[in-house]
């Protein structure tokens, strides 16, 4: 167990990139096992899984959803996956190719090599390393980032990255059932309540490329939901005791 990882990647129609995407974590110096979470995608992204599953036996597990169910509640599944079949290191990765898979290593060194809990493939911490986004979205995000920090306090420059490495312990100390969100204010939740935990935090630079295949997922109730999901994270805190749950 104490050096196995499995890469969480959740799907909605990603039938342009799921194929590529597997074939790339599979090709990488470490093994990385692989989960993906589809939300009943009608474009027929689970068959294309299933069709490259045979390629590499053991390593990539397909697991079914009725429907949209929303992103948070896919990887709050693939925890539950991860943690019942002993992985060490679970990570959290885009479909679209947002995410380089050459990354996974050096967020996974960083955990394993410097003692980190969670590692958070991060756009902001040294500059602002978007390419291919309109100005406004980079602005958004990058301010979305600083509403966070300046709402919570939390010492972590990109907050709503999806690019992140849990170490197991980490999950099975937060109370997964508690989680409340299930947007993008779903990272921040995550992030925010391992720091009050007192877990190691460390963010590696990545250079974060825009889609070039298929759709983006964002959405004005996505973003809604983060905003007004920080100030309800922060006036909770301030009457709940953080305890590990185990």
């Amino acid at each position: 167990m104490t050096d196995t990882k499995l890469v969480l990647i959740p799907t909605y129609n990603e039938k342009e990139n799921i194929q590529d995407i597997i074939r790339e974590v599979m090709s990488l110096s470490e093994n990385f096992d692989l989960l993906v979470i589809d939300d009943g995608s009608p474009d027929g992204t689970a068959d294309l899984v299933r069709a490259v599953q045979n390629e590499f036996p053991g390593r990539v597990f397909l697991k079914e959803r009725p429907g949209k169910l929303g992103l948070g509640t896919a990887y709050l599944e693939g925890f539950a996956y991860a943690l019942e079949r002993g992985y060490a290191y679970i990570f959290e990765m885009d479909a679209d190719f947002s995410h380089n898979p050459q990354d996974l290593c050096r967020l996974y060194e960083a955990a394993k090599n410097n003692g980190h809990d969670l590692v958070i493939g991060s756009r902001y911490v040294s500059g602002v390393n978007v390419v291919n986004w309109p100005m406004g979205r980079v602005l958004m995000s990058f301010f979305a980032s600083k509403y966070v920090q300046f709402i919570t306090g939390i010492p972590v420059r990109d907050t709503t990255a999806g690019f992140v490495c849990f170490h197991r312990r980490v999950l099975e100390a937060i109370d997964l059932k508690k989680i409340r969100f299930i947007g993008y204010a779903f990272q921040i939740e995550m992030k925010f309540t391992a720091w009050k935990l007192g877990f190691s935090i460390h963010e590696v630079p990545i250079i974060f490329t825009d889609r070039t295949r298929g759709t983006s997922k964002m959405s004005k109730h996505i973003f809604r939901e983060a905003v007004f999901g920080v100030i309800y994270m922060k006036l909770k805190s301030m009457v709940k005791k953080y305890r590990p749950v185990n």
